[in-house]
């Protein structure tokens, strides 16, 4: 049979053959690395561009280091180096030469004869027009700028390098540790500062995007004589490291921490304050810090150097791992709990791995269950609609909310140092809330409001924290800002809200921050208990500026009242004196006074009290009023003396070992 059909009928295809099915494109299913799938998603990472990359970048590296340092009790050092790499640099770095413009046209900077032309007249037409209004005395509008290119442009790359004096990382273990990513890493119920658990891995992906350079880390343990250096970049396809090279070096200072070092893609001109702000605000949470940030370029003007000098020795004690409370976990959390479970029956699970229930309550929910359940039966045995009963009376059943003993705020007295530290203010007030739950997770909001300072704009300068780390972005939606902008009446208070320099800060502390939003980067104003524990910390704080404004006005007034007396002082003086001097001129007129009268007529006649004594006399009574007042003020008040911020030294050099006891508002050390 031709294939054509040119013979035989023409219905034996169809009763003959089978109709064969097109081979078309084929849906195929692929299944992505974590590496890969955040490679693809890198904005949700904070990677959304050049600028806002080079921010998180030193934002992970520096909160990286934080917690290595703090893990191990040790007072954090780390030094952080931004430096501008030139094209030609970066090109030399890579192996490629530079080449010189063949083709001017392909450019998005060329520019024709006509179109140079037509601008250059233009300009010329705009400097006569300036000329002529200047003349006038008229202002001058500022000519449009041209249309930017239409491509990118040229890239900018940086260095960054972080240097801490943490716990470190094991030899073995630091390929795997930067060069895969693992897909939940934050599944402990602990608070953490990072808020994806990717770390140093999405700068080395978003470095392998942007230059394709690897990322070198050095690192060494305390007592190691030698310090780890491995050089690597990651598969992201596959998901694993492609270590470059990976050796021991000699640890002669003896050293201990981590050095990373990333070359990226960056943008310092539109994110540097952003950068600088960031430090400035991980400065005041973090008092007992040391860091040291460096820019570096070519040109010498733009370089900056700023250190944040350490405040305190005090460090806050380290958030310690908790077990999950009943009303916040989920049907897929059981499921996991108890796969993981080491637990042989139900009533060891329920006692176990949840927090708040003892073992009578447990066989009361045991009982509660029905019956098919039983204390004794093996939890890896429940069927999925056993499960799902448990899960339906966690979330039916009352629990005593959990403690706040494995959070780790900031504290009242580090808050209070660090916005002292770095705004210098003239008045600051600070309040750490007491433990609170949303949603079977604890939470502490800390609070501190400022007035005036150093590089304080008028108005309100909110400050936001969450798990101690600063969050600079979508401020608009933020609990914190809808709060002090909407809920406190600042006129209450005695603070102007437009002409004062306000300095509001809130840190907020939780085993799960709810964040909203793909970024993280703020959080929701619809959790009621969030929302009025901040109301009120806030308020508390104004409060205790109320109390302070007040009796310094009071003062003020008292020193107005003092000095408008002292002022009219001689003019009473001398008037008092003429009549005293009238009374005393004739002896027939002395006669007519008896008691304390004749004793001053007497007085004022033998000279001895004169206007220069009864000035004096009168000034000492204005003094002694002005004090009576004041301590009557004191006595009412509860306030006896000015208002006078605390002082605090810290030691430079102590060998002594010490135990520290943290209070809301003070911190007790023991020495041993």
């Amino acid at each position: 049979m031709d294939f054509n059909g040119s013979s035989g009928s023409p219905e034996e295809p169809k009763k003959g053959r089978s109709k064969a099915p097109k081979k078309t494109k084929e849906s195929v299913l692929k299944q992505k690395s974590p590496a890969e799938f955040f490679a693809e998603n890198k904005n949700i990472a904070g990677f959304d561009n050049p600028g806002k990359s080079l921010y998180t970048t030193v934002r992970e590296l520096v909160e990286n280091s934080l917690d290595s340092a703090e893990s191990i009790s040790e007072l954090p050092v780390i030094e952080i180096t931004i430096e501008e790499i030139s094209k030609s640099k970066f090109n030399t770095m890579i192996g490629l030469i530079d080449r010189e413009r063949v083709d001017e046209e392909l450019y998005d900077d060329f520019e024709s004869a006509k179109a140079r032309e037509k601008r250059l007249a233009k300009e010329a037409r705009n400097q006569e027009i300036q000329a002529k209004n200047a003349a006038l005395g008229k202002k001058l509008k500022e000519p449009a700028s041209s249309k930017g290119a239409k491509g990118r442009g040229e890239a900018s790359f940086f260095r960054v390098t972080c240097k801490d004096n943490g716990r470190g990382m094991p030899y073995d273990d630091i390929p795997n540790m930067f060069g895969r990513v693992l897909s939940g890493t934050k599944y402990g119920l602990k608070q953490t500062r990072g808020k994806f658990g990717l770390g140093a891995k999405m700068a080395l992906i978003w470095s392998k995007m942007s230059t394709g350079l690897p990322i070198e880390i050095a690192s060494s343990m305390k007592g190691q004589n030698y310090i780890s250096f491995c050089r690597l970049d990651i598969d992201i396809h596959r998901n694993i490291p492609h270590v470059h090279l990976h050796e021991k070096r000699e640890n002669k200072s003896e050293w201990h921490g981590a050095e990373i070092q990333v070359i990226i893609e960056g943008n310092w001109t539109t994110y540097r304050s952003k950068i600088l702000h960031y430090m400035r605000q991980m400065a005041v949470i973090t008092p007992y810090a040391q860091f040291l940030f460096k820019f570096i370029s070519d040109m010498a003007d733009k370089n900056v150097t700023i250190r944040f000098a350490r405040r305190t020795d005090v460090m806050p004690p380290v958030p310690l791992e908790t077990k999950h409370h009943p009303s916040a976990v989920d049907l897929l959390l059981i499921k996991r709990l108890i796969a993981e479970t080491s637990k042989q029956n139900l009533l060891q699970f329920l006692q176990h791995e949840f927090v708040k229930i003892g073992k009578a309550y447990a066989e009361r929910l045991i009982e509660e269950m029905g019956p098919d359940f039983s204390p004794k039966m093996t939890v890896k045995n429940l069927s999925s609609q056993q499960i799902v009963r448990i899960h339906q009376l966690f979330r039916q059943a009352k629990f005593d909310d959990p403690s706040g003993d494995c959070l780790s705020p900031a504290g009242e007295y580090n808050l209070r140092l660090g916005i002292i530290k770095e705004l210098q203010p003239d008045m600051v007030a600070t309040y750490a809330g007491s433990p609170q739950v949303f949603e079977g997770h604890p939470f502490i909001v800390e609070a501190g409001i400022s007035l005036g300072g150093k590089d304080v704009k008028q108005g309100l300068n909110i400050f936001r924290f969450a798990n101690r780390i600063p969050l600079l972005f979508e401020q608009g939606a933020d609990v914190v800002t809808r709060t002090a902008l909407k809920r406190i009446n600042w006129n209450n208070y005695k603070i102007n809200q437009v002409q004062d320099k306000i300095g509001v800060f809130v840190s907020i502390v939780s085993t799960k921050i709810p964040f909203k939003g793909t970024g993280k980067e703020y959080i929701g104003d619809d959790i009621t208990e969030i929302a009025s524990a901040v109301k009120s910390a806030i308020q508390q704080c104004c409060n205790q500026l109320k109390s302070k404004i007040v009796k310094k006005l009071q003062d003020r007034e008292r020193q107005d009242r003092k000095r408008n007396l002292t002022r009219y002082i001689p003019d009473a003086s001398r008037a008092v004196m003429d009549v005293l001097n009238e009374m005393a001129g004739h002896e027939s007129k002395r006669q007519r006074y008896r008691g304390e009268d004749a004793e001053l007529v007497r007085k004022i006649a033998s000279q001895d009290l004169t206007e220069v004594t009864f000035r004096e006399n009168l000034a000492q009574y204005v003094e002694q009023v002005d004090y009576e007042m004041a301590l009557e003020y004191a006595t009412q008040s509860g306030v006896n003396d000015e208002p006078r911020e605390d002082i605090y030294l810290n030691a430079l050099e102590s060998s002594e070992k010490s135990m520290d006891f943290h209070s809301p508002v003070f911190v007790f050390r023991l020495i041993l």
